[in-house]
């Protein structure tokens, strides 16, 4: 991996931001060797999700990488999603570019579709604890900056691969008037994963400041997947979930600015 500097570096966030996403990574497996004075070295394969009515749920970090990677085996991809920031999915797409980059898989098509709060609108979360003199700004800040760093590293990896291996790539982004209460991936019409976003108290650096905040750790969301075969009640669920995000792209969201 990059160091940490690097990494604070090009998705322009904070140090301390970046810290804590090596460990949660590290937490989830991914990562090893997270420490102050190196790099950090991604770990080994995990292998694929487990399927099937015993498999327990695992947290986004874990599962939707995976699931992303087998969406990408068939031949016109198209990726639905709903989330606060683009970072779970920006991470989850780096498994199928190495495979498209080696060789070994190449849609024709990619369609992806991102539905992400407006920079206009006053967040439900993340949010301070107790509201002291601008702390809303400085969070709401921290929180576009990741945004938009996000939403761009995709955006650009994606687009790529029209220079690169000639697939036909599509990648639109919409605002939401709202704060998403849930995560939403849906992978080529067959399959719907979902999250809660789960608030906690934390705290972390912004402008050399603590801050006590109200957050939710999205990479660890458990995800749970519903999928096409597997029964009319996940049938069903696909279905909705579908009509849901088509409802709110084709209505109250607007085009996305990237820009603070």
């Amino acid at each position: 991996m990059p160091t940490q500097a690097t990494l604070a570096d090009e998705f322009g966030v904070e140090r301390g931001t970046v810290r804590q996403a090596l460990r949660i990574l590290a937490a989830e497996q991914l990562l090893a060797n997270v420490s102050k004075g190196s790099p950090a070295t991604v770990a080994p394969y995990a292998g694929r999700v487990q399927d099937g009515p015993e498999a327990r749920p695992q947290s986004t970090t874990v599962s939707l990488a995976p699931r992303i990677s087998a969406a990408f085996a068939a031949p016109e991809v198209t990726i639905d999603a709903l989330c606060l920031t683009s970072g779970s999915l920006t991470l989850a797409m780096g498994e199928p570019l190495r495979e498209i980059h080696a060789g070994r898989i190449k849609p024709a098509r990619v369609d992806v579709r991102v539905l992400l709060p407006s920079r206009t609108i006053e967040l439900a979360f993340p949010t301070p604890v107790a509201d002291g003199d601008g702390d809303s700004d400085r969070l709401h800040g921290r929180w576009l900056t990741q945004r938009n760093a996000q939403a761009q590293v995709l955006q650009h990896n994606l687009l790529a691969l029209r220079a690169t291996h000639g697939i036909d790539v599509h990648v639109t982004f919409r605002a939401l008037p709202f704060t998403p209460p849930v995560k939403l991936y849906l992978l080529n019409g067959a399959e719907a994963l979902f999250a809660f976003y789960t608030l906690r108290r934390g705290g972390e650096e912004i402008d050399h400041e603590y801050l006590e905040t109200y957050d939710t750790e999205g990479t660890r969301s458990t995800l749970f997947p519903f999928g096409r075969g597997t029964g009319l009640r996940d049938e069903t669920f696909v279905d909705q979930a579908r009509q849901w995000f088509d409802a709110l792209w084709g209505t109250i969201s607007s085009d996305l600015e990237f820009r603070d």
